[in-house]
């Protein structure tokens, strides 16, 4: 049996999703090599890497903007080609970029739902294609609550919210349209102290819930406080995942930095070696 890559184990049906050697280039700039990883159910995945290790295009990959060249990729226990973002969302797959995807003249509802506005039950409203403006309303209100984020109204516009309260609000985004597994890229990279810990237990109860995290960051710190595991890019290929409670911040670095010995030998690691 081939041993499964750095990242990845034999799937069971508690991985929410399984990606296996995934490989991508652009002419003769090879941006992933060998990049793996496996998510479990109700996971906090930290995904850590340098510069240029593939983490970016690693996650457009995962949710849908960029096509692979190779490498196989399951979900829920079901294998999946995605082609395109709508295809990773049907696929219960939400990505929070940096830019939020939020509109600064609509209220917290309209961003919420935007896009995916619900009908009027009435049937002759919904054939004149009227929104459900209440209906909306609750259900946001709903789910803000339950994942306390503290938001002073739904219709309150975007613009006059903090850069914390964007944050939770994109996310909780995720949770009201039912998705299993949601990736975030650096949600507190702009965000003070204050701010930053409302994201990081914004997440934790997405856990709570049974949601499956990939969380993208640089700050070492805040991973070891929030995430379960964390995964270990560089040079395009996952090179260690490791258990958050077995290794520490300086380890972390030390990993991406090849001052601690990865699983797997990457080509800036051979490239001395005499044969």
């Amino acid at each position: 049996m081939v041993p499964s890559a750095p990242g990845t184990q034999p799937a069971t049906p508690d991985v929410a999703l399984q990606a296996s050697s995934i490989s991508r280039r652009y002419g003769a700039v090879v941006a992933l090599a060998d990049a793996s990883m496996t998510l479990r159910r109700g996971e906090v995945m930290g995904l850590v890497g340098d510069n240029g290790a593939g983490k970016s295009t690693f996650l457009k990959v995962l949710s849908g903007a960029v096509v692979p060249d190779g490498g196989e990729m399951v979900v829920g226990g079901s294998p999946v080609s995605f082609r395109r973002p709508s295809d990773a969302l049907e696929a219960g797959i939400e990505t929070v970029y940096q830019d939020l995807a939020l509109v600064d003249t609509m209220s917290a509802v309209q961003n919420v739902y935007l896009g995916r506005e619900e009908l009027s039950k009435n049937p002759f409203l919904r054939l004149l294609n009227v929104v459900n403006d209440g209906g909306m309303r609750k259900r946001s209100r709903e789910v803000l609550s339950e994942l306390g984020v503290g938001i002073q109204s739904v219709n309150v516009s975007v613009k006059g919210m903090s850069g914390g309260q964007r944050q939770c609000l994109a996310i909780a985004r995720a949770l009201l349209w039912g998705r299993q597994i949601v990736i975030l890229d650096e949600p507190t990279a702009a965000l003070g102290v204050r701010e930053s810990a409302q994201v990081l237990e914004l997440i934790g109860r997405l856990r709570d819930h049974g949601v499956s995290v990939i969380l993208v960051s640089h700050n070492m710190q805040q991973l070891v406080q929030v995430a379960d595991r964390v995964t270990v890019m560089r040079l395009g290929r996952t090179i260690a995942t490791r258990d958050v409670a077995d290794v520490t911040p300086e380890g972390i670095v030390g990993l991406i930095t090849g001052a601690v010995p990865a699983d797997v030998a990457t080509p800036e690691d051979t490239s001395s070696v005499v044969h």
